[in-house]
């Protein structure tokens, strides 16, 4: 493994996001409304500043694992993928994601980071349980998930308020092998 990466797959790679990935282009993805049509942080604008104090705060932070996907063939930050809060006692944690850039969507780069990071959580952080939730019309996050051993384990009827009308909240989970 490339010592530049944190976690590898086959065709991505998983490292710290620095203030140097706060860029003209990360800022574009959190400001794309098609981009961040299913995250809560589209509700607030999102400044080159305030997206640098998100990405400080995350570093060296030992309940979050926040991490950018880069594709192997060129190094291009293509996203961010976070497991956090982690809960130590009862060893839970949630992960998110987002592919920023829209011509890597639908090419299987989340199904892969979700992989990588859910083996990460499981054999390297001992953790027992990992969840997800989605927007029930974002059909791409849900299948990632379950491509890869994740569960529906339930659904919240009418918990968002998307695109002019209520819509559900799917909630996903996968438990460690025994």
């Amino acid at each position: 493994m490339n010592e530049a990466y944190f976690l590898e797959g086959t065709r991505i790679y998983l490292r710290d996001v620095r203030l140097s990935d706060v860029n003209g282009t990360y800022h574009r993805w959190m400001n794309d409304p098609e981009v961040t049509r299913y995250l809560e942080s589209r509700f607030y604008p999102n400044s080159i500043e305030s997206l640098q104090k998100y990405v400080s705060q995350k570093m060296g932070d030992r309940d979050n694992v926040f991490l950018g996907i880069f594709l192997k063939d060129g190094d291009r930050h293509i996203g961010n993928i976070k497991l956090g809060p982690i809960n130590w006692i009862h060893r839970y944690g949630d992960i998110g994601i987002i592919i920023g850039e829209k011509d890597c969507w639908g090419k299987g780069y989340a199904t892969e980071a979700i992989q990588v990071m859910t083996d990460y959580a499981f054999k390297t952080l001992n953790l027992n349980r990992l969840t997800a939730g989605c927007y029930a019309n974002n059909v791409g996050s849900a299948k990632a998930f379950l491509k890869t051993g994740w569960q529906q384990e339930a659904v919240r009827p009418r918990f968002f308020f998307s695109d002019g009308c209520y819509v559900d909240l799917i909630m996903l989970g996968i438990l460690r092998p025994e």
